[in-house]
């Protein structure tokens, strides 16, 4: 039985409309999901490494434990303002701090802007801010889960250490489309179409060869990746991509945790101040963050949450 919760998400999104050009596509993502803001939410525009980014914090939430959040939107829309209340609620579920990064969108930006401004973030963390890769953990959704499963492979062909874990939603893996569901589940999605899909990609990677790894990286290497979690929901067009993926890794004779939620939508944890699957999930996120988080750290970051003025140093490339 689908729950009154979802029939209400779903009935709100008979009335989005992605719209015909990028101008409108980009403001009515922005605008077309009416979500309350987190009442205990610290927010704190940064420059990550010179990527514009959010960090998004509790008042009483640990500053030893952040995760990298890398929004979904076919990499050509959303913003750190999009996703600001779900970065919330992984902070106040997991006691951590959470980096919304605005990396550079197509089609301005083709590949690789957006997996380099991942790069960059991640490697800001780590130095100058100084955090342990043990620390970190990166996430990411749809466009978003595509480029925090290049940027674990890309870390790792580079010799760069990689994050404790990392979290998948609804991941946009495999850009050639050859995944079943991407039609058999194109009627029951309310949000993904393939004619969607079509266009973002031809947006990121014109002309490309869409089998490269940091662009499909359902096609890379997947050994000796960190552990990995995959929420999908049920009724949509990319759960082909993420059974593909655990399949993958497993062969990879890698670490990963797949859960398919039933009758759920592309990206339902977005929709988690109205959806009691959506907070589960958010739940469970945690949980498994905290079981791959090291309590043993080599080094000890600078209190993002205590020490604001610390940070504008960092921004600004000054040392203290």
């Amino acid at each position: 039985m689908i729950s009154s919760e979802l029939d209400q998400i779903r009935a709100m999104l008979q009335d989005f409309t992605w719209g015909d050009t990028i101008a409108e596509m980009r403001s009515n993502f922005n605008n077309g999901f009416s979500l309350p803001p987190h009442p205990m939410a610290q927010v704190t525009p940064i420059q990550a490494g010179g990527v514009a980014a959010e960090l998004i914090s509790m008042p009483q939430g640990s500053s030893d434990r952040i995760i990298l959040y890398l929004h979904g939107g076919g990499f050509a829309m959303g913003s750190c303002q999009t996703y600001r209340r779900l970065a919330a609620d992984l902070a106040a579920a997991s006691n951590s701090s959470v980096l919304v990064i605005d990396y550079r969108l197509a089609p301005e930006h083709p590949y690789p802007a957006a997996l380099e401004d991942t790069l960059t973030a991640y490697r800001w963390l780590i130095d100058p801010l100084r955090f342990s890769p043990n620390q970190v953990a990166i996430a990411g959704d749809s466009a978003g889960g595509n480029l925090a499963l290049a940027a674990l492979v890309s870390l790792r062909d580079t010799g760069n250490e990689l994050p404790a874990a990392a979290i998948l939603i609804s991941p946009y893996c495999d850009q050639t489309q050859t995944s079943s569901t991407i039609t058999t589940h194109a009627a029951v999605d309310p949000m993904v179409s393939p004619q969607l899909l079509d266009t973002v990609t031809r947006w990121y990677a014109p002309d490309a060869d869409l089998k490269q790894p940091l662009i499909s990286p359902l096609y890379a290497d997947l050994s000796a990746l960190p552990a990995l979690l995959v929420h999908v929901g049920a009724a949509e067009v990319l759960l082909d991509d993420s059974l593909q993926l655990a399949r993958q890794v497993g062969l990879a004779n890698g670490l990963i945790e797949l859960k398919v939620w039933k009758n759920m939508i592309h990206c339902f944890l977005l929709f988690a101040p109205l959806l009691t699957e959506g907070q589960q999930a958010i739940a469970e996120v945690a949980a498994f963050l905290h079981c791959h988080w090291r309590q043993e750290t080599t080094l000890q970051p600078p209190s993002l949450l205590k020490d604001r003025e610390k940070l504008r140093c960092y921004d600004l490339g000054f040392s203290g």
